[in-house]
């Protein structure tokens, strides 16, 4: 197995545990220009809050998208929307990625923003 496939092999096993809690779930999207965040409802397939660096205002506010201010901005954005939308709590989806820098970033500004995980 080569690093992707465990990459995937371990987001697999993390959104089946989420599944069967039945929790709202955070799921942080990062690639090397971009990371993005989406809180997903417990059967999975609606999107409830959504937040990136992709967006206008986001873009015109971070200089890079791809590093760990970024994630800082997005994990609040993502909690604010989230919020709005009615959701305290959610499981976090760090999509097979290690938990350090710009998933670290976004984590802790979602939590310091008010949603619980």
């Amino acid at each position: 197995m080569n690093k992707n496939e465990t990459r995937q092999r371990r987001a697999r096993q993390t959104r089946i545990k989420i599944a069967e809690l039945l929790a709202h779930r955070l799921t942080v999207i990062r690639s090397n220009c971009h990371i993005s965040a989406q809180v997903y409802s417990p059967c999975g397939n609606k999107v409830i809050a959504a937040a990136s660096t992709m967006e206008k205002d986001l873009r015109t506010s971070v200089k890079n998208g791809g590093n760990s201010d970024a994630a800082q901005k997005v994990g609040k954005l993502i909690a604010e929307r989230a919020k709005k939308a009615g959701i305290e709590s959610v499981a976090f989806d760090r999509a097979g990625h290690r938990y350090h820098g710009r998933i670290k970033a976004l984590a802790e500004a979602a939590r310091e923003a008010g949603l619980k995980f």
